[in-house]
């Protein structure tokens, strides 16, 4: 796989972070890709040897078993693992996400208990919040959390159905939303559920357009018992939980769909210097050659927007208006990279034979999750106006 372009990095440490992750990615990941994407078979050995080297841990604490890496760094290394396998970087930054929500938001104790297992790769999580007929509104959600005994020692008995849920069938717990409340802002609750819970079945995996190793099934929930301890926050605090969590999940998917874009392109540039056409390599004429730098500009732009997003998360100020411009950049430049790079292979960039034909599938769903491309200009022309 070709390697990336150099990136701006804090430290020493950083640096052989990155190094690290490229070199799992190229020489671990990337031999992979085309047969188990062809299989849809779930990558768990790849999760596994990410958990290893510590790099599902990167920007947690220490004491709980983080990396103590600055968000920016972590966004970088997504970006690697999604260059060589997008269907792995989108699972990564999901159970990344179901940890942000407990380092967030679960009690000293909560923290402790779940967070080294979460960060250690031993657990594989997943977030179930979407449902058949609540995506983007997540007042709409339906699922139902009804306790039973008291708020301290009892358990929620709950029943209902989760949709699109990235490492579906496959995860060791589930961050789950459910109506706890009829109020339709202040009447969900957070739960840690574990996935082998009685009451916990799963649909069939979705046959989907593109990332098939990014196994996404429904959830389905039929009196499932959760005890009372495993709620996150305050009952009725769940959508303070869930907002708490969505920007940093969108600067993952902006990371896996700047991997995505980058890796189109590198596959372009190569097949643009060795085809030769009219007796010369095609990247000698000058209109190609304009397609490839728009292209190149269309990656830097989308990095640029996640880092700068990241950089003010790590510093502690607001960053949801740039995560979701970050976002929008990064996803609709996988598409038209992606697409693009098809264009510069001609008839075998539409071919199964050249990795071009799978990215072009895989793109297109990061315009989609983590909220949609038109839910992101709501977020961003609202806060301008705000």
């Amino acid at each position: 796989m070709p390697t990336n372009v150099d990136r701006l990095l804090p430290g020493e440490d950083a640096e052989a972070l990155l190094d690290l992750a490229r070199s799992i990615a190229t020489e671990k990941l990337a031999p992979q890709v085309a047969e188990m994407e062809e299989r849809a078979e779930f990558p768990a050995e790849a999760y596994a040897l990410l958990g290893r080297a510590g790099l599902l841990s990167l920007p947690f604490p220490e004491d709980v078993g983080g990396g103590d890496q600055p968000y920016e760094i972590y966004l970088q290394v997504i970006e690697e693992i999604a260059t060589a396998w997008p269907s792995v970087g989108v699972g990564a930054s999901v159970h990344s996400l179901t940890a942000t929500v407990v380092a967030a938001n679960a009690t000293a104790e909560q923290r402790a208990t779940w967070l080294p297992q979460m960060l250690s790769g031993d657990w594989l999580g997943a977030y179930a919040l979407s449902e058949p007929q609540a995506g983007s509104d997540v007042s709409g959600i339906a699922t139902k959390a009804v306790l039973e005994g008291s708020p301290e020692d009892g358990e929620y008995v709950v029943t209902g159905t989760k949709q699109w849920i990235s490492n579906g069938s496959h995860a060791d717990y589930y961050i789950l939303f459910a109506r706890t409340g009829e109020d339709p802002k202040r009447g969900l609750s957070a739960f840690v559920l574990p996935g082998d819970t009685p009451g916990v079945s799963f649909g069939a995996p979705e046959k989907k357009l593109g990332l098939h190793c990014d196994v996404t099934t429904q959830v389905i929930l039929d009196g499932a018992r959760i005890p009372a301890a495993n709620r996150i926050g305050a009952e009725g605090a769940g959508m303070k939980v869930a907002l708490s969590a969505l920007d940093a999940g969108r600067l993952g998917i902006a990371a896996v769909a700047t991997g995505i874009a980058q890796a189109a392109l590198d596959h372009a540039v190569a097949y643009a210097r060795e085809r030769r056409q009219f007796g010369r390599a095609i990247g000698e004429f000058q209109g190609l050659q304009f397609l490839l730098a728009d292209m190149g500009a269309e990656v830097e732009r989308a990095r640029a927007t996640y880092l700068h997003a990241a950089r003010l998360k790590d510093a502690g100020r607001p960053f949801s208006r740039q995560a979701s411009i970050a976002k929008l950049t990064a996803s609709d430049a996988a598409m038209r990279v992606a697409t693009d790079a098809v264009q510069v292979l001609g008839g075998n960039g539409y071919t199964r034979d050249y990795p071009v034909e799978r990215l072009f599938r895989d793109a297109k769903i990061t315009q989609i999750f983590e909220g949609t491309n038109q839910i992101q200009r709501m977020v961003i022309g609202r806060d301008l106006l705000r």
